[in-house]
């Protein structure tokens, strides 16, 4: 993708202070249409509280957040998603017992009719859901079985083509991964890609190298709320990437300690 152009969400040097604890500080970093930007750190690192000022939950302390390169300021999480950042927690805000369709619409419920007989329009929510569903690439078996029944992939799937339906230009995913097996983890990338593909400028939120790399195209890596470096992806290899992650030396230092004869 080509790096022309104002990005889509752009970070200068972003501050987060509760109190006297600094929980973010410096965080630079752009998100550009068509592309995933990976955040990476453990936990601890600071991904949540980025999350929370990037969906409009914190104002930031210090430094500047840029929408179409213009200065934003988000008062609440409303005023984020109606800019177009939307961000798919890890418990999805979903209702396991209730039908895949009800829960895709869930608080923007389509209607027909007017006045006193305005009422739910559940056949038009049932083929929007199968519709957007199937341009993600998902082929659902039924819209009304319990989202419940489906699996952690499925029911991100779900939650992405949600919000790519509802406008969003930002997507911000909040460790999708993280509970999935091997074969979970890979449906799940794929659909990231497929955001990617539609345009969308996607945060990828993970502690997981081997996750990121394959989908991103830029890297920031966090540690205690500070920078360890914004990567393009051409910068950084995957071997590089994870060394950063792990710990590079301390890791190379336990292993060393952990490979020793019995005895010595």
């Amino acid at each position: 993708m080509s790096e022309a152009g104002a990005p889509l969400l752009e970070l200068r040097g972003i501050g987060k202070d509760f109190g006297s604890v600094i929980a973010l500080d410096g965080i630079s970093t752009t998100v550009r249409a068509g592309q995933v930007t990976c955040v990476l750190g453990d936990n601890g690192a600071g991904k949540s509280t980025l999350i929370k000022v990037l969906s409009g939950v914190h104002r930031p302390t210090r430094g500047e957040l840029l929408l179409d390169g213009q200065p934003v300021a988000f008062g609440a999480p409303r005023e984020a998603l109606d800019a177009g950042i939307a961000t798919v927690y890890q418990d999805l805000a979903m209702i396991p017992l209730m039908a895949i369709w009800r829960n895709f619409f869930l608080g923007s419920e389509p209607t027909t009719g007017w006045g006193p007989f305005r009422r739910f329009d559940s056949a038009t929510a049932k083929e929007v859901t199968r519709r957007e569903l199937a341009a993600m690439g998902i082929d659902i078996r039924d819209p009304d079985q319990p989202v419940g029944t489906l699996s952690g992939g499925e029911r991100q799937s779900v939650a992405i083509a949600r919000a790519v339906h509802f406008g969003a230009r930002v997507l911000i995913l909040d460790e999708p991964t993280s509970a999935l097996g091997v074969k979970q983890a890979g449906v799940v990338l794929r659909y990231i890609a497929q955001a990617r593909d539609r345009g969308l400028g996607v945060v990828f939120i993970t502690h997981n190298p081997h996750h990121a790399h394959p989908v991103g195209d830029r890297f920031l890596l966090l540690n205690r709320g500070r920078s360890m470096g914004d990567f393009a992806k051409g910068e950084l290899s995957r071997e590089e990437l994870t060394g950063m992650m792990a710990g590079g030396d301390e890791l190379t230092e336990l292993a060393e300690e952990l490979e020793r004869p019995a005895g010595r």
